[in-house]
């Protein structure tokens, strides 16, 4: 390889693909060569200048250095050496911004610690992030560069490296308390996936650009990069090389078990993708200068693993969904860089369409107030001038690699569909299907039933501390239910859970189709809670200003609530009054912040004039700042909020003196995030006497109906609650009433009859028992503290009714199912047959049916001449009396604890070995090749009690082969007796293992393994 140069370029590839006029590093996208997602990025970059020339300091000459600002200077480079640049677009010509830009570099090129300055750099948090951003922008730039710059940026990468290096496993002194802990890493509560990555991305600059680089330098590189998404269990079974080093060497734990990245305390999937971001960060240098990718940028270890937990909760706009976190939703211009990774250097077709979603969106993103920005919502200040610079990596991307076909949406959906019981230290329980995402969340302080129909990233509110379902994510969970279905070993995805309080118990069920089905014993008063986002962003689905809810009694359009900050809007209209003083009081606080407040005015009709602006502002408490005066001085960009020690205070209070008795009849409060959940409007003559003149919220609709639809997009139907539904403003409460139990079904899309779903009811139960058959799934929970048994009624023409694993009768009205559920749980029983009478007409009352598996189903009583449709279509005649076996399909659910499990390695898989899943599949035609001495792992999720593994392999000579089990993925038991070598062959096992491992002796042409069975001990 070599270094790429102006001159090289031109003599290998012709000048008219060089971008750039004064020697900009790179390779331009030919004009012939249509990439609309990058032509995004630019006029994002473009529009985007209007801000980041804000961080121009006239006086000094540069960009400021106030949270990064300077990191600005990547977008520009970006700007003056590619594309067809628009001085009106972006508020300042070209030239303007390229001698604003050099001035900048050479700048902060001297006042960099690592050359002898005093002001930035060499700290690996967080100056190396933006030094690896300006030395990019520096290198785009180069030849406009005076020598003694380019001199000082050379001593940076190198310095920073030596630095990095010299560091060994330790802590950065200069950085304070962060830490990747050595490399044993850490995976609760705060991984160390991130910290990891900053030693890495410290290195890269310099692997890339500096000459003749140190195998030291490679060699930390590598260190940190293959530890940083560690996990024991799935490394240790991987001797797959990276950069020469086996997998098998890596010593951090930085992943749960399950796959997944906690940060800040929970799990978030912005910091999942930092695995990608930080790759794209590195590889962006290394492409730039011509030289190769290290080996472990493109082969993460357990990356793709990492990938499909991101998957499993990705929505419609190419943004993973965050019930867990609280401040990194919707930060659109951040979460472009990953995709753009996974799309460009690795060639990911699901990534490719994830990426086309979130660009599809991004200029109507950046559009919305505060406009020209590209994070918003949450976040903190840095995160502007470090999404500039991400997304201008993200256009080099594309410019350095060819773009892969992207997946179509449904591809991308179906891809992503399954369920997972990521644990209860991780605390969630999640359901990504075609059709829509749903989660139980268990985690302290983020407790709720989440839900997104359609994955609309912008219908329901699911991120931290908002409430779904449940009316508090604050309640203690004091017992956890969770079951994960798999289609592998169950014939279909769901999940099932129920979450004990102290109040009682609620629990959710997820299904294929997108539906969930929400029960409770009543935990709380005004239970059923949703809270609806409503803003006016055009060219996003459902953001066109309003929402409109319709129930029994008819339709209601609430108003888009979009305000001079990034909050909701309240206008209150009361009776016409006269009064000096004002004020806000609370009721309920916003459950994270409290209450906060842009603007707070006060008029006499809706043209008034505000008699609020610059009049005397008091409040309860203020945090340091954010003094109550902000809310009435006219200025969009201040605001109150109240002190970090009255966040939980409900009763905080803001308030306006008039000066005067004035006549008002109306007040508008423009909200922060923080916004009142309730609160009064109050007045009075003297501040001593007051007057209730309005309450927040109001109802918009009422209704005992039992349904409602939310914009077309989403429906409800409430089951045996006699309170009724209400919508307020932005929030939906299914059950308005007292604590009481009831069951509410939730379906995607507007196609349902949703009144008549309501109205054919809901099963009836035994005492503490919910059921529902929404979807032509039997959906049981058992929400007390006792074993239920009995029997649950379920009304189904008896033309045709539906049979579920078990025993049920036929009735006058349908069947009587035979129920068993243990306390305090739940399970979804899908219909695995359709029974009639073969001449038509009503069956016969009494009949019993008794389904043993998915092809296995006996019924007796009265005689009658039946035909069973099992799921599958298939059809057989039965004699009441008889019974019948399908010679079609699987006997659903599976006796097989390895069905559908992951199996390790993951990736990189080593030479000569296919993936292991192969083995896993419950697939006839395919089947694990193990390479030279290949050896699996199955992980069965939990350790469990074993009695043997069946081993099924393909015609040929079988290796030798061993099994041995574990129970924590780090020391193997080998089976008490040798593998017989056979086609099928039974290890002799009778053990309790998490991991159950294959060894064998494989050599090229031997047999391939089908399937790895194995078999649950049986109790009772």
């Amino acid at each position: 390889m070599f270094l790429l140069n102006r001159r090289r370029l031109l003599g290998l590839i012709g000048a008219s693909a060089v971008v750039g006029t004064t020697g900009g590093v790179g390779v331009g996208r030919a004009a012939a060569v249509a990439d609309p997602v990058a032509d995004t990025y630019y006029r994002v970059l473009l529009r985007h200048t209007r801000w980041s020339e804000t961080r121009f300091d006239a006086t000094a000459g540069h960009y400021t250095r106030t949270d990064f600002g300077f990191a600005v200077v990547l977008g520009n480079a970006v700007l003056v050496t590619r594309g067809e640049y628009d001085a009106q677009v972006a508020g300042v010509g070209r030239d303007v911004l390229r001698a604003r830009t050099v001035a900048t570099i050479e700048h902060f090129a001297a006042s960099n610690v690592l050359a002898g300055g005093t002001e930035w750099g060499k700290t690996l948090f967080w100056d190396t992030t933006f030094q690896s951003y300006f030395v990019l922008a520096a290198r785009l730039l180069w030849s406009d560069l005076d020598a003694t710059t380019r001199s000082t940026v050379d001593t940076i990468v190198r310095a920073q490296a030596e630095y990095t290096v010299s560091l060994g496993t330790g802590d950065d002194p200069r950085s304070g308390s962060w830490t990747p802990n050595g490399t044993a890493g850490g995976f609760a509560g705060d991984t160390k996936l991130e910290e990891m990555g900053v030693y890495a991305q410290a290195l890269a600059p310099g692997l890339a650009w500096a000459d003749q680089p140190p195998d030291a330098w490679r060699a930390a590189f590598g260190r940190w990069s293959r530890n940083a998404s560690g996990l024991p269990a799935a490394d240790l079974a991987n001797p797959a090389l990276v950069d020469g080093v086996p997998v098998s060497a890596n010593t951090a734990a930085n992943l749960h078990d399950t796959f997944l990245v906690e940060n800040h305390g929970s799990f978030g999937p912005h910091y999942q993708e930092e695995l990608w971001r930080t790759s794209a960060r590195n590889g962006v240098h290394f492409l730039l200068a011509g030289r190769p990718l290290p080996e472990v940028v493109t082969a993460q270890p357990n990356g793709e693993r990492l990938w499909r937990t991101v998957l499993g909760t990705m929505s419609d706009a190419g943004e993973p969904l965050m019930p867990m976190v609280a401040d990194r939703e919707h930060l659109y211009g951040r979460d472009v860089i990953p995709l753009a990774f996974r799309a460009q250097v690795l060639g990911d077709r699901f990534a490719a369409r994830a990426e086309a979603d979130l660009a599809a969106r991004l200029e109507a993103y950046q559009a919305y107030a505060p406009v020209d920005r590209i994070t918003k919502f949450s976040g903190e200040p840095k995160y502007e001038p470090e999404a500039r610079a991400e997304i201008a990596i993200s256009y080099l991307l594309h410019e350095l690699r060819p773009r892969p076909e992207p997946a179509s949406a449904a591809e991308l959906f179906r891809h992503a569909s399954g369920a997972t019981d990521f644990g209860a230290g991780p605390g969630l329980l999640a359901q990504q299907s075609e059709s829509a995402w749903a989660a139980t969340v268990s985690k302290a302080g983020l407790v709720k039933f989440a839900w997104q129909p359609g994955h609309d990233d912008w219908l329901f509110v699911l991120g931290g501390a908002s409430p779904m379902f449940l009316p508090s994510t604050g309640l203690a969970v004091r017992t956890r239910f969770a079951k994960a279905y798999n289609g592998i070993r169950d014939g279909f995805d769901a999940t099932a859970s129920v979450l004990g309080f102290d109040s009682g118990w609620a629990g959710m069920v997820t299904l294929p189709t997108g539906t969930v089905v929400y029960a409770t014993s009543g935990v709380a008063a005004g239970e059923g809670r949703v809270e609806v986002h409503n803003r006016t962003m055009p060219g996003v689905p459902g953001l066109d200003g309003d929402r409109v809810y319709t129930a029994a009694e008819g339709a209601a359009t609430v108003r888009a609530t979009d305000g001079v900050g990034t909050g909701r809007v309240d206008d209150l209209v009361f009776a016409r009054t006269t009064a000096r003083h004002v004020r806000m009081v609370g009721v309920t606080p916003y459950p994270t912040y409290g209450y906060s407040v842009f603007a707070f005015e006060v008029r006499d009709g809706a043209s008034g004039a505000d008699a609020a602006r610059g009049r005397p502002t008091t409040a309860s408490s203020s945090d340091t700042g954010r003094d109550p005066a902000f809310a009435t001085d006219s200025d969009a960009a201040t605001r109150w909020a109240v002190s970090r020690a009255d966040r939980p205070r409900a009763d905080s209070w803001l308030s306006v003196d008039l000066g005067a008795d004035v006549p008002l009849d109306r007040v508008r409060l423009h909200w922060e995030t923080a916004a009142g959940v309730a609160y009064r409007v109050e007045t009075s003559v003297d501040g001593v006497r007051w007057t209730t003149a309005v309450a927040y919220p109001h109802d918009d609709l009422r209704s005992t109906g039992g349904w409602l639809d939310v914009d077309g997009r989403a429906g409800f139907v409430v089951h045996g609650s006699t309170a009724p539904i209400a919508v307020r403003g932005g929030t939906v409460v299914l059950s308005d009433g007292p604590a009481a139990g009831f069951l509410a079904e939730g379906y995607t899309g507007a196609s349902r009859d949703l009144r008549a779903i309501a109205a054919a009811g809901a099963p009836t139960c035994p005492a503490g028992v919910r059921a529902s058959t929404a979807d032509g799934y039997l959906s049981l929970f058992n929400l007390s503290a006792l074993r239920v048994t009995g029997t649950v009624s379920i009304t189904q023409p008896r033309t045709g009714v539906q049979l579920y694993q078990g025993v049920q009768r036929t009735t006058a009205t349908g069947t009587d199912y035979v129920l068993a559920v243990d306390a305090a749980s739940a399970r979804v029983e899908p219909a695995r047959f359709t029974l009639r009478r073969a001449a038509g007409g009503a069956l016969p009352v009494g009949l019993t049916a008794t389904v043993s598996d998915g092809r296995r189903v006996r019924v007796t009583g009265p005689a009658a001449a039946l035909v069973v449709t099992q799921a599958g279509g298939a059809e057989l005649p039965l004699s009441s009396g008889a019974e019948v076996v399908f010679p079609t399909g699987r006997p659903y659910p599976l006796a097989d604890l390895a069905a559908g499990r992951v199996a390790f390695p993951t990736s990189p898989l080593p030479p000569g070995m296919s993936d292991p899943a192969a083995a896993v599949d419950d697939d006839p035609r395919t089947s694990w090749t193990p390479g030279p001495n290949g050896r699996l792992v199955v992980d069965l999720g939990a350790a469990l009690a074993v009695d043997g593994v069946v081993l099924t392999w393909t015609a040929g000579l079988v290796p030798t082969t061993t099994v041995s089990t574990s129970t924590d993925g780090r020391t193997y038991q080998p089976a008490a007796a040798a593998v017989p070598r056979g086609r099928r062959s039974t290890a002799a096992v009778a053990t309790t293992a998490r991991y159950v491992a294959v060894g064998t002796g494989w050599r090229t042409g031997q047999a391939t393994l089908v399937s790895v069975v194995v078999r649950p001990a049986v109790t009772g």
